[in-house]
């Protein structure tokens, strides 16, 4: 039974992913920056698909990278702008979804460049002392 709950979204999924035109990519990775940026409020649930009990959720500004089919990291940023990040290993009997849980305005034509100078210029320390 629980599979077939997981295989509907999983078809739609793919229905709307095919029909994805050039703006819809855009707008895409757009959305994806965007929340790569720590602008989109996000939930993350990691759910156990044999007993459907919820094992994880974290909400808020958080990115997603998954890093191989089996391996997640969230890193969040809280509102006193620090970070946290949280690492999810996943297995055949769990299922990890985020959803992005409000409306953005992010254009499907609006060109981002997106520079980070304390990426590019090292941490570099002067000792004074002999």
């Amino acid at each position: 039974m629980n599979r077939k709950l997981i295989a509907i979204p999983v078809v739609l999924a793919a229905i709307f992913l095919a029909g994805c035109d050039d703006e819809a990519k855009d707008v895409n990775k757009n959305l994806t920056r965007d929340a790569d940026n720590f602008k989109i409020t996000r939930r993350v649930t990691v759910v156990n698909t044999r007993s459907g009990a919820e094992l994880l959720h974290i909400e808020g500004r958080c990115s997603v990278e998954v890093s191989d089919p089996l391996k997640a990291t969230v890193l969040c940023k809280t509102d006193s702008g620090q970070y946290v990040k949280h690492g999810v290993t996943r297995s055949t009997d769990t299922l990890m979804v985020w959803e992005q849980l409000e409306a953005s305005d992010t254009s499907a034509s609006h060109y981002k460049f997106v520079l980070r100078p304390m990426a590019i210029v090292p941490d570099v320390s002067v000792n004074t002392t002999r």
